[in-house]
């Protein structure tokens, strides 16, 4: 159909887009959200000013509650804008189920050529960069135990939990005074503070710093790791330990630090993406 003819003006057939379009898709967070994702914009703005950018969010809950788009639901809107192809950057950690499922949904755009960019632990060189840069927060053996918190999932067939599980035996091997463990699923927390306890962890270490390994360290910092029930804060403080969590100051607030303050690591995405526009060019 010749968009300039009789009927392509009829249906306003869109102008066909040279270059492709930029996803980036989050989980969604019901709060502490807007500032991390803010700075992470502010980075796409200055590297990938010849691009247009979109936003989608992978958690259907947040997504109806907060009326914010779906992966779908943007992919139909850069199709029908005219885009041809798309380069979709999840701000995810690790590559499991969600992951797949972003897959799958792009599979049901064929009419869009779309690579679907790599998460920040897709590589075990990319993990090991990553705690390189995270280490920096550690309290030393003398100051302290770190205890590093990642999400984690509640499903047994889930691919993910070797990672999980490679990752925490990586940390055990490569520092003395790190522990790995998740809020949902393996490394289970209260196995690991049993662990702290029956090794007596607490006469040997006075304070406890834990460190949100998620990109956006929002409700699961407030109730699940310094909550003021049942939280990991209590558990611990019920040990004697001193607890403290990562912070950092922005605009004049204090937020738990996510993975989304670290600006190595949003380099460590914006690299991941610029590969994947790389990509599409050639494939």
């Amino acid at each position: 159909m010749n968009q300039h003819g009789y009927i392509g003006r009829k249906l306003r057939v869109p102008e066909l887009k040279n270059r492709p379009a930029i996803i980036i898709v989050t989980f969604g967070t019901s709060s502490q959200a807007k500032p991390p994702l803010e700075i992470f914009q502010q980075q796409l703005d200055k590297q990938f000013q010849e691009y247009e950018i979109f936003w989608a969010y992978s958690s259907n809950i947040i997504c109806r509650k907060k009326k914010i788009p779906t992966l779908s639901e943007t992919l139909a809107h850069v199709e029908a804008a005219g885009f041809r192809n798309a380069v979709v950057q999840p701000l995810h950690i690790f590559p499991g189920t969600e992951y797949q499922q972003l897959a799958e949904t792009c599979e049901y755009f064929p009419g869009l050529r779309i690579i679907l960019s790599e998460t920040l632990f897709h590589r075990w060189n990319f993990v090991k960069e990553t705690l390189g840069v995270v280490e920096k927060d550690f309290l030393s053996p003398e100051e302290g135990l770190n205890i590093l918190a990642v999400h984690g999932t509640p499903l047994v067939a889930d691919p993910v939990n070797s990672a999980y599980l490679g990752l925490e035996k990586l940390v055990s091997d490569r520092y003395l005074n790190v522990l790995l463990t998740s809020v949902e699923g393996i490394p289970d927390s209260s196995a690991v503070f049993a662990k702290v306890k029956r090794k007596q962890l607490n006469d040997l270490f006075k304070k406890v710093k834990i460190i949100p390994m998620m990109y956006l360290a929002g409700m699961h910092a407030e109730k699940d790791l310094m909550g003021d029930e049942n939280s990991w804060r209590t558990t611990l403080e019920g040990m004697n330990f001193k607890v403290e969590c990562s912070t950092i100051r922005y605009e004049q607030v204090e937020y738990f630090k996510g993975l989304a303050y670290y600006p190595e690591i949003i380099s460590f995405f914006t690299n991941r993406l610029r590969r994947s526009l790389e990509l599409v060019t050639i494939y």
